[in-house]
């Protein structure tokens, strides 16, 4: 403060490390609960699996398919570009060097996409629904679904690490010079 000489922000130490090794664990956390099963159920003889892919596409078809696509963005897509952009905006910056080209433009895609980001709500959704049907068959939760759940918890590691006036910042004097 120009008046009391009170610190009013300050950068937040190891910010760019912490946010970029939170950032880069989403990237890969994403891409392997694409893959791996979320859920497997058996019940009366029968047995189903599905990876995260097959639980977005089950409400598919017809009228739904705008909502398949907008829960397919919010769950994958959204976190998966946002985490990208800030791995892009954050990288050249950890090893002391020059941001890309455009560094600007992804840290402010990342800045407007975060509350967008709503994995979190999904996984909340999964375990409620998972609570209503675990008297009528046996569930188990895959791979996918703890991906999930890691990158649940790493987001909340970034947004405490996050420091968006440290990363402004250095950004600012990399444009000026």
């Amino acid at each position: 403060c120009a008046r009391c000489g009170t610190v009013l922000s300050s950068s937040r130490p190891r910010a760019i490390d912490r946010t970029l090794a939170a950032a880069a664990t989403n990237v890969i956390l994403i891409i392997g609960a694409l893959f791996f099963p979320f859920i497997q159920l058996k019940g009366a003889g029968s047995y189903q699996s599905a990876t995260l892919i097959d639980a977005v596409a089950a409400f598919g078809g017809g009228l739904t398919t705008p909502l398949v696509l907008v829960v397919a963005a919010f769950i994958v897509v959204i976190p998966f570009i946002r985490a990208a952009a800030l791995c892009y905006t954050l990288w050249p910056l950890r090893f002391g060097r020059a941001p890309y080209r455009s560094a600007t433009h992804a840290f402010r895609l990342a800045n407007f996409l975060k509350p967008w980001s709503m994995a979190e709500i999904f996984i909340i959704g999964v375990v409620v629904a998972l609570v209503k049907i675990a008297g009528m068959a046996e569930v188990s939760l895959g791979p996918a679904f703890w991906m999930l759940t890691a990158m649940v918890v790493v987001l909340v590691l970034e947004n405490h690490n996050f420091c968006r006036w440290t990363i402004w910042r250095i950004l600012g004097t990399h444009t000026r010079a």
